[in-house]
């Protein structure tokens, strides 16, 4: 016998695994001394009213054995001597379309420029500690991608991408805890994800797919508007039935090949501005209305904000990006000469402190004498404005900030609070190097967004620049229908990197499918 109920209850209620057990056992109305068994299927944090709620769906069952939560393991076929399919890329996207390719018969060859996810650490430990930018291995290259060393968020509104559990399943399979499949708002941490990413690639080795480190693509072998492969820099030839390329968002050198190379690309609107840094206990309290310590059974609490602005006729979204929990914000430049930042959580989301991108939709309009460029008009706006972070912050990884209130009051910050930053800090005016109509529309908002969340427009609060790779200032066309680029035939571009994808999932989903309009089309 099998029974569904929903519930809501508190967070102990909910979280309290024997308290757990007990309550449903008692609300299913079956006796308590039949063996049952008791699963959540679905999981969310109602906070809107003044008591936190947790929604719950659970399953009990009753003299009968309950189907597994995933339908699918680590079997793969062997293709070490199938077909080639050439794969640019070992993030999300390119992982994923070659995991597809395998259980579609053909042979995935990944090429990856940096390294594998547990050689990378090295890197990042030099960019954190000796601000030394490998631009060949940093936060946004190496196997993983930039998805590897992030939150790990699972949460995506992509669903028409694909199949969503499916990638779920997959990333159980591989290490991922069976809660990913429970909660509204998975995430996996910083800490879990270079495991699984391992773990993925072992599945690949293991079928006779192919996983090249240290190896990245200068040419792009193409005949009459078509693709046969790529040229490595040690000058190696490498052919395959189709290329997918899933390079990320930061792949620069990528879309200055492919325009050199006279393949189609268009510049792309995006959004930039800076990361906020609050102390997460502030952000507990405004969320869970908690004057205090939200307890030991309610997690982080993270938050989302959108704020229009309108300045010279037109109206631009303020919104938050990538928020972390307990998180800390981390070095993301991939040249020399530059400073980014962005954010990541380990699995506990134990930090002290939460930070979000707080960003301003930029669109191509806005990017005036940038039209010279071109295609590569976005581009180089956001190169440009991270290399002025660069010079404003001491020509190193250390990352220009200012308390919030003194940046919309347009005064330099006297001193800064502490920060999760490793590089550290500089008080610096960040009205002075942003481009205007970005620092203008963020001081719109800030005391704007007070308003949806009391409190949080506070000088306790810090925001540090630049928050610039929120997603890829270029677009790779390719048709709705077959995922092909529009203009040479054979090459599939992927994911974030190609336009088309926003983060962990959507990605993976978006790999798939481009593994599966290859092999249907070419693959026969």
């Amino acid at each position: 016998m099998k029974k569904e109920l929903q519930l809501a209850l508190s967070p102990e209620e909910a979280y309290n695994e024997a308290l757990f057990n007990k309550i449903v056992a008692e609300k299913s109305g079956l006796s308590p001394h039949q063996d049952l068994i008791i699963r959540a299927t679905k999981r969310s944090i109602d906070a809107r009213g003044r008591k936190v709620k947790i929604n719950v769906t659970v399953e009990v069952y009753s003299g009968q054995t309950p189907e597994p939560l995933i339908s699918r393991g680590k079997d793969y076929p062997n293709v070490s001597n199938s077909d080639p399919i050439v794969i640019v890329g070992a993030g999300p996207a390119g992982l994923f379309a070659a995991l597809r390719a395998i259980e579609l018969g053909k042979k995935p060859i990944v090429l990856e420029r940096g390294k594998d996810v547990r050689s990378r650490r090295r890197d990042l430990a030099a960019l954190n500690k000796e601000h030394i930018v490998n631009p060949d291995s940093n936060y946004c290259f190496g196997e993983g991608g930039a998805g590897t060393y992030s939150d790990g968020k699972l949460y995506t509104r992509s669903k028409k991408r694909g199949d969503l559990r499916r990638i779920m399943e997959i990333l159980v399979a591989h290490g991922a805890k069976e809660d990913i499949l429970v909660e509204a708002h998975p995430h996996i941490g910083t800490n879990k994800l270079p495991l699984l990413i391992t773990q993925l690639r072992e599945s690949i080795l293991e079928a006779g797919g192919e996983v090249l480190f240290n190896t990245k693509v200068t040419e792009f072998i193409l005949e009459n508007d078509s693709i046969k492969g790529v040229v490595t820099s040690e000058g190696e030839k490498i052919f395959g039935l189709g290329v997918i390329l899933a390079t990320g968002h930061s792949a620069r050198d990528i879309f200055h090949l492919l325009h050199r190379q006279k393949v189609l690309i268009e510049a792309k609107p995006f959004a930039l501005g800076v990361r906020i840094e609050h102390e997460q206990k502030l952000i507990d309290s405004i969320q869970y209305h908690c004057q205090s310590d939200r307890g030991p059974y309610l997690p982080a609490s993270s938050y989302s904000l959108v704020q229009q602005t309108v300045l010279d006729g037109k109206q631009r979204g303020v919104f938050s990006f990538c928020m972390c929990p307990g998180g800390f914000i981390v070095p993301s430049a991939s040249s020399p000469g530059e400073v980014v930042v962005n954010g990541m959580s380990p699995s506990r989301r134990d930090g002290k402190f939460a930070n979000s991108g707080m960003v301003v939709a930029v669109e191509l309009e806005d990017l005036g004498r940038y039209g010279q460029y071109g295609p590569l008009a976005s581009l180089v706006f956001q190169q440009e404005v991270e290399q002025a972070a660069w010079e404003a912050g001491g020509r190193s990884q250390v990352a220009p900030a200012q308390r919030v209130v003194d940046f919309v009051k347009n005064r330099q910050s006297q001193d800064l609070p502490s920060t999760s930053y490793q590089p550290g800090l500089k008080s610096v005016n960040l009205n002075d190097f942003l481009p205007d109509y970005i620092s203008k529309r963020l001081a719109m908002a800030l005391p704007m967004m007070d308003k949806k969340m009391k409190g949080y427009y506070t000088n306790e609060a810090q925001i540090v620049g630049v928050e610039s790779r929120t997603s890829s200032p270029v677009r790779i066309p390719r048709s709705k229908e077959s995922f092909e680029h529009l203009q040479i035939s054979r090459l599939y571009p992927c994911g974030e990197g190609a336009g088309y994808a926003g983060g962990i999932v959507s990605a993976a989903m978006d790999g798939e499918r481009c593994a599966e309009k290859l092999i249907e089309k070419y693959g026969r």
